[in-house]
């Protein structure tokens, strides 16, 4: 018999590396990473696990990927609702970020979006903000695996008077997170109304310094796009292609407003986006052609946004929303699949953030990060089809136990890295100014 460290047995294994199902499988996970798969009995016969985690009735599956995020705006969670996107950021989060963000609220609201998305099945998430670098310490804290970097911006913010302060405070996170096992480092200029071509030339040239990802926020409306078309002369995509930064480490964040001939550029160069439709729908951004975008072989993951303007970090109910949106948006019940939306929330998001050969799917060899999923539930009986549950039925909160990394960081709804109570309590301390501050 050989020895490994946790088995968990006696469910429904989903791998998301292709559409099996394998029922009666068994997850065998030595140190960090996943050592074998398979059916129960014959798994059983291989290896000797020092913990067994029952999961009859139980779906198990790689941990979903929250691809786009704010998580430290948890802090700022309905501060500012039903409002355009603009007002909401020109005239409510930019001055109560002014006033508020520090790196101690931060890091205590970076640390209560990781106790959600543990909670919901989120294993990885990618993240742009400001001290980016708490959010890192978060992360790792509570034992999550990330993908951030500093938002960069033409004018001041509370953690950079200037570009080129915001750009060398990226080269330390680069430099500082280089190797860890959990905490990568991406290059995120926020977006093209608030970068100059110089700053996102030089967040280009720093990307590639360290062979890091590019991201941005790109075309979330209509109003975007005629903004940017006046001042480049030019279609965002075609500005971006010209600038030189355009590739396979280039993803965006919305891509509501892109055109035909604009999805034909980014297939060809390689680029990935993020698809928000929570967000969008909240803010009336409009809907991305997600369906047109991956048949044009464009990678296309999934993100929440952040809690200011969803409001909730559950990837379940945000992968329900895409595919029944997609559905009414094109009036074809087809698209959208059930599995189609799973592997953006899983695989798909994964190759977005160049996780791939860690994590997204069950493999042996790839890092341990996976849910179990209580199936034994009144609103998830019957079960005739795990991916439609998935997508239509499962919330959340029906999950029972994560792993990210080869750690339990929560067992039986239990977390194990975070102390929940303690993280309310500073964010609610967090609020109570920031409500002081704009009279509220």
């Amino acid at each position: 018999m050989r020895e490994a460290d946790i088995c968990i047995s006696g469910g429904t294994v989903l791998p998301m590396d292709d559409d099996r199902i394998m029922r009666g499988g068994a997850v065998v996970v030595k140190d960090d990473v996943i050592v074998a798969l398979g059916d129960m009995s014959a798994v059983g016969r291989e290896w000797k696990a020092k913990k067994t985690i029952d999961a009859a009735r139980c779906i198990v599956m790689p941990g979903l990927i929250n691809a786009h995020t704010h998580a430290a705006m948890t802090c700022f969670r309905g501060i500012s609702d039903d409002k355009t996107l603009m007002d909401w950021l020109n005239n409510y989060i930019f001055p109560a970020e002014a006033q508020n963000v520090n790196p101690e609220f931060v890091y205590w609201g970076s640390l209560l979006a990781c106790a959600e998305m543990i909670r919901s099945g989120t294993t990885t998430f990618c993240d742009m903000y400001l001290f980016e670098g708490e959010t890192a310490r978060a992360a790792s804290d509570a034992g999550m695996r990330c993908l951030l970097g500093e938002a960069l911006f033409d004018f001041p913010s509370p953690n950079a008077k200037t570009p080129e302060e915001g750009l060398n405070y990226s080269r330390l996170l680069l430099e500082k997170w280089a190797g860890h096992p959990l905490v990568n480092i991406a290059v995120e200029p926020h977006a093209l109304y608030t970068c100059s071509p110089a700053l996102l030339e030089k967040a280009k040239r720093l990307a590639d310094d360290y062979g890091a990802p590019l991201a941005v926020h790109l075309l979330e409306n209509r109003g975007e796009r005629a903004e940017l078309e006046e001042k480049f002369g030019m279609p965002a995509v075609y500005f971006l292609r010209d600038l030189g930064l355009l590739d396979e480490r280039f993803f965006a964040f919305h891509c509501v407003a892109v055109d035909e001939e604009e999805m034909r550029i980014m297939a060809e160069r390689g680029c990935k986006v993020v698809y928000n439709p929570e967000s969008n729908m909240k803010l009336a951004s409009g809907v991305a052609p997600v369906t047109a975008m991956m048949e044009r072989g464009i990678v296309v993951g999934l993100g929440t946004d952040g809690a200011a303007s969803n409001n909730d970090l559950d990837m379940f109910l945000e992968m329900d929303t895409a595919a029944k949106l997609e559905k009414v948006e094109r009036l074809d019940p087809t698209v959208m699949s059930a599995l189609t939306v799973t592997r953006m929330a899983t695989c798909e998001g994964a190759k977005v953030l160049g996780l791939e050969e860690a994590t997204g799917s069950l493999q042996p060899g790839k890092k341990a990060d996976i849910i179990v999923i209580d199936m034994d539930k009144p609103h998830l009986t019957p079960l005739y089809n795990e991916y439609s549950h998935l997508v239509y039925a499962v919330k959340g909160d029906d999950v029972r136990t994560s792993i990210i990394n080869g750690k339990i960081v929560m067992e039986d709804g239990k977390l194990h890295t975070i102390d929940e109570k303690e993280v309310m309590s500073r964010v609610r301390t967090i609020a109570e100014k920031i409500k002081t501050g704009l009279g509220m």
